[in-house]
């Protein structure tokens, strides 16, 4: 039988993996201050050392086991909310169905759809699990009275800070099997692998960053006509969940054949890498070599850094699978064409007439709809950070704030 939370004095939060910070920790003793009780499940040695001295339940069983396991673990405990972080984390995906089939509220916590920072908290999953609302009417009467969401960036932190987090937990996950023998990363290379790979990055970084204002530079002041292709992480789940692609090189595949068939003969295209892609994709030969085959390696440049409101303000418009840049270029009123499945995706709002029209008759950004939208969009996003310690303050204050409802 379905728990009725507002029977209940407190609520009951299974945390499962959290952020590679301190957030999970503290967010967890803010529940715990405002009178509920958290129950945490660690699933490899990350979990545990990034969790500190607080209790929790060591799940070092396979895969297979879990979806028993959790369910008897929200009726033993009388869980009435699940919190995660990256929703299609394999324990996390079999927690929702779990929680869905014994009507258990279940949120996502992430990276904020609005950037820079805002943190989402969003019922049961983002992308192509997101309950956000598809219309225009229900999107504008969500939006309806709420203020429009402050853009300021008020809580920076340093590059450093996210790296030492992110290969810290990738490392202690790694390295930690023995005591997890059975624990399934999601990662699909070996962190060790995948962060020597940066090496020729960084050595090239700087060289890379001139070359991309550059670029840019030039081609504002000889107006030459471009569009940008925004590229994410080949590893996200934004990729492998909320997109038909199996991989990044499949849709530059796809962009570069209707680009080359359909562009006008002056346009350029602009491929501008993700700030945290290692060398192993190899970008800077493969994307030529697919040009060379395409007939259009004079026109298509790879781009590592530079400054994105440049070259998103400066292009004919933006393609990408369905990463956060394409709610930049909307604000700044500029077309955009999502190949993925994209909160922002709608009508109104995104190029829907296909690829091969995008080049040279976009749909325009309906700018007042777009106010609208973003002001409903801030309902499910929390300004704060998961790094700065003044933004993590304010973010699990608002977050504590919601989830008591």
């Amino acid at each position: 039988m379905a728990l009725d939370p507002e029977a209940c004095k407190g609520r009951v939060f299974l945390m499962l993996q959290g952020h590679p910070s301190g957030f999970w920790r503290d967010l967890a003793a803010g529940l715990e201050a405002d009178g509920h009780r958290v129950v945490k499940v660690n699933f490899c040695l990350a979990d545990r050392i990034f969790w500190g001295r607080r209790p929790a339940i060591e799940f070092q069983g396979g895969l297979n086991r879990w979806r028993r396991f959790v369910f008897r673990l929200i009726e033993r405990e009388g869980v009435t909310d699940i919190l995660y972080y990256a929703d299609r984390l394999p324990y996390h995906a079999i927690a929702l169905e779990e929680g869905r089939r014994l009507r258990r509220r279940c949120w996502a916590i992430e990276f904020g759809y609005l950037r820079p920072d805002w943190l989402t908290l969003e019922p049961e999953g983002m992308g192509a699990l997101s309950t956000f609302p598809k219309t225009r009417s229900e999107i504008e009467a969500l939006a309806e009275g709420v203020e429009a969401p402050d853009m300021r960036n008020l809580y920076p932190f340093g590059f450093g800070v996210e790296a030492f987090n992110e290969v810290s937990f990738a490392l202690l996950q790694s390295f930690g099997r023995p005591f997890y023998p059975l624990h399934v990363s999601d990662r699909p290379h070996w962190p060790v692998i995948e962060y020597l790979s940066w090496l020729p990055g960084l050595v090239r970084g700087r060289h890379r960053e001139r070359a991309a204002v550059a670029l840019t530079e030039r081609l504002v002041a000889e107006g030459t006509p471009f569009n940008l292709v925004a590229m994410q992480l080949e590893v996200d789940y934004q990729i492998r969940a909320s997109s038909d692609y199996p991989d990044l090189i499949s849709f530059l595949d796809e962009t570069l054949q209707s680009f080359a068939a359909t562009a006008p003969a002056d346009r350029h295209l602009v491929v501008k890498l993700h700030p945290l892609d290692s060398e192993l994709g190899r970008w800077f030969s493969r994307i030529p070599r697919l040009a060379r085959r395409h007939g259009i390696a004079e026109r298509v440049h790879v781009i590592r850094g530079g400054d994105l409101g440049a070259l998103i303000g400066g292009s004919r418009g933006v393609v990408l699978v369905n990463s956060t840049v394409g709610i930049h270029a909307l604000r700044m009123g500029v077309p955009v064409c999502a190949m993925g499945r994209a909160v922002y995706d709608l009508p109104g709002l995104t190029h829907r007439r296909g690829l091969d029209r995008f080049w040279t008759a976009p749909d325009p950004v309906d700018t007042d709809y777009f106010r609208s939208f973003q002001r409903a969009l801030s309902t499910i996003q929390v300004k704060g950070s998961f790094y700065n310690l003044e933004g993590r303050a304010a973010a699990i204050a608002e977050m504590r704030r919601r989830l008591a409802v």
